[in-house]
């Protein structure tokens, strides 16, 4: 092959008649090729911030001491208390006398709990209850005295002042710069008709002839008049229902004497 014949010769990819030096200049600005598939790795894998955007963080753990919110919803939201060991009567010891704290609404079994790991030691007397709600009817234990409750306090031992301070606590009842005393004998006679998960039992005083409203079951909330007293320790009343008057009989427990 001549020197003329070889030098028309043309490398595969270049066109016929291209100038040299535009040729070479085109091979030295192209990338090499595992700069061409580094590139394209890059552009098709997803960037942090999207990553995070169709992943959302796992939800935080349910740790009632590390979240006090979930004991407010559990306990304080909810017009149901659970019921135990802790809502159990205790005595007052020499030098105590008890005093009302006032609570957040809603919130009187949150309170005492937070009352409770200071140190304090209460009692939040209950009432078992009806309440409907969406078709469904369940039995509840709720505050006796929405928003009150007592405590046992020696006002010369104990640091009283850190009550106003808990959570859940408006603060306690006063008498100018010192907490009031309830009267001597009320928490006591409250205590004596409380069963051992501290719900009260007005039923054991009802006589006849009392205004009652009924607490429990289809009839709760409808007001009666007890007529009688049988020896099984329940009570005939007589109530309106659809117009007419009806005699119908509960347990003793079941009512709530009215004033």
């Amino acid at each position: 092959m001549s020197g003329a014949e070889g030098g028309n010769a043309t490398a595969p990819g270049v066109a016929e008649g291209e100038p040299v030096a535009i040729r070479r200049g085109r091979e030295a600005s192209a990338p090499p090729p595992s700069a061409s598939r580094a590139a394209a790795e890059r552009r098709s894998a997803p960037s942090p911030g999207a990553a995070a955007r169709r992943s959302p963080p796992p939800p935080a753990p349910r740790d009632r001491a590390s979240n006090p919110s979930l004991a407010t919803a559990e306990h304080g939201a909810n017009p149901s208390l659970a019921t135990g060991e802790r809502w159990s009567t205790p005595s007052l010891a020499t030098g105590e006398r008890w005093y009302c704290v006032m609570t957040q609404p809603r919130r009187e079994a949150w309170a005492f709990e937070n009352l409770a790991r200071q140190g304090f030691r209460g009692w939040l007397p209950l009432l078992t209850r009806t309440v409907r709600h969406a078709r469904r009817v369940r039995t509840v234990k709720s505050a006796l005295f929405p928003r009150y409750g007592f405590l046992a306090l020696d006002l010369g031992r104990d640091r009283w002042r850190s009550v106003n301070g808990t959570l859940g606590v408006v603060g306690l009842l006063m008498d100018e710069d010192r907490p009031r005393p309830v009267p001597p004998g009320v928490v006591e006679q409250l205590q004596a008709l409380a069963d051992a998960e501290g719900a009260v039992r007005y039923g054991l005083e009802v006589v006849p002839g009392q205004r009652v409203r009924v607490l429990t079951g289809p009839l709760a909330d409808r007001l009666a008049i007890v007529t009688r007293l049988d020896e099984k320790g329940r009570v005939a009343l007589l109530l309106e229902i659809l117009g007419a008057e009806r005699s119908v009989i509960l347990d003793r427990e079941a009512v709530l004497p009215l004033p």
